[in-house]
């Protein structure tokens, strides 16, 4: 269980308790996408047009792990041992790549066992639930949130796999421009196919049961 300041906690109970406005489930999540790519908009309220060529990328990036992604075995065992009733709060945007390439692979997942539900959140349409869960301080996303039936946190994860973020912080650190460290950071999601992701979600699961 990860240890929250009261503040911070009755920040979090009193979003859910009051009906966890703004949330929804990853069909919502997805025709929303649809349908705002159908208007030429994002999610968020920044509307520049690099974030609308992300976003149409994601749906893209989406589809392609929605078809083709198949949980591990060791996932499939690691969550036949959750007994309790779990929500994952998965914090994103449309526009961000990160969500794009891990978001489905999180939601079958999570879909392995009923007791897990999934609940999706926009970042910037929840500033106060984003601030609780900051990454070194930054609003990096995706974020997903473990949460009991007492809303109680057990785990937080994200924004990315430890070794993708270990190659971005390297791409960072040796000065790669912007564009390239993201078209190398998505080279390799491609490349890894979720097989850096499984094995921590295995860890995950664990502390589940």
């Amino acid at each position: 269980m990860i240890a929250m300041q009261s503040t911070d906690q009755n920040v979090l109970s009193n979003w859910i308790n009051s009906g966890a406005t703004g949330s929804m489930s990853y069909t919502e999540f997805r025709k929303l996408m649809d349908d705002l790519h159908l208007e030429g908009k994002v999610t968020g309220p920044n509307q520049d047009e690099h974030l609308l060529e992300y976003s149409k990328m994601n749906v893209h990036r989406m589809n392609r792990w929605d078809k083709h992604y198949t949980p591990a075995e060791t996932l499939v065992e690691a969550a036949k041992l959750v007994t309790k009733r779990f929500t994952w709060l998965i914090i994103t945007e449309g526009w961000c790549g990160d969500s794009a390439q891990i978001v489905p692979a999180v939601e079958k997942i999570a879909a392995l066992n009923k007791n897990i539900n999934t609940t999706y959140i926009l970042r910037d349409e929840h500033p106060e639930i984003m601030d609780l869960f900051l990454t070194n301080g930054s609003k990096s996303i995706p974020i997903i949130v473990c949460l009991d039936d007492e809303n109680n946190v057990l785990w937080k994860w994200g924004p990315r796999p430890a070794e993708g973020q270990e190659l971005l912080l390297g791409l960072k650190a040796a000065g790669v421009p912007y564009e390239e460290q993201k078209e190398r950071l998505h080279l390799w999601y491609a490349r890894n196919k979720q097989q850096a992701l499984e094995p921590e979600f295995v860890e995950l699961l664990k502390k589940m049961s």
